[in-house]
């Protein structure tokens, strides 16, 4: 099987350039296959990474799953859930430890309702 190769007819276009046009030509290029991506990386979330997140923020294993099991039920994890967490601890001036803990362990509906407010979420659906 023999390949057929374009490049020297592809080529052709770029022989023109100088090299900072190259050079320029080359960062237009990276940023159409880059921008894509950090696209769905500030819209788009799992459990995994979130879990991760909570990690990090000193959250056992066993803790991080509870957290994003909550807020995956309350529709919150679209929204982070070291977010969430973070968020909570301001508004109760608490440690983000003892504010994570208030969303294990089935949280209060109190408590729900509190972080619902503090993203602006109403209603059973958590429309914006």
């Amino acid at each position: 099987m023999e390949r057929k190769d374009d490049y020297l007819q592809r080529r052709k276009d770029l022989t023109k350039l100088a090299d900072e046009e190259l050079y320029q030509r080359f960062w237009e290029l990276t940023e159409k296959i880059v921008d894509p991506l950090i696209k769905l990386g500030k819209e788009y979330t799992t459990p995994s990474i979130e879990r991760s997140v909570l990690l990090r923020m000193g959250f056992s294993s066993l803790e991080a799953k509870e957290i994003v099991s909550c807020c995956q039920e309350h529709d919150l994890l679209r929204k982070g859930a070291g977010h969430v967490v973070w968020k909570l601890a301001q508004k109760r001036q608490v440690s983000i430890r003892d504010a994570g803990l208030a969303l294990c362990k089935g949280a209060a509906k109190e408590t729900i309702e509190e972080v619902k407010g503090l993203f602006q979420l109403t209603g059973a659906g958590g429309q914006e």
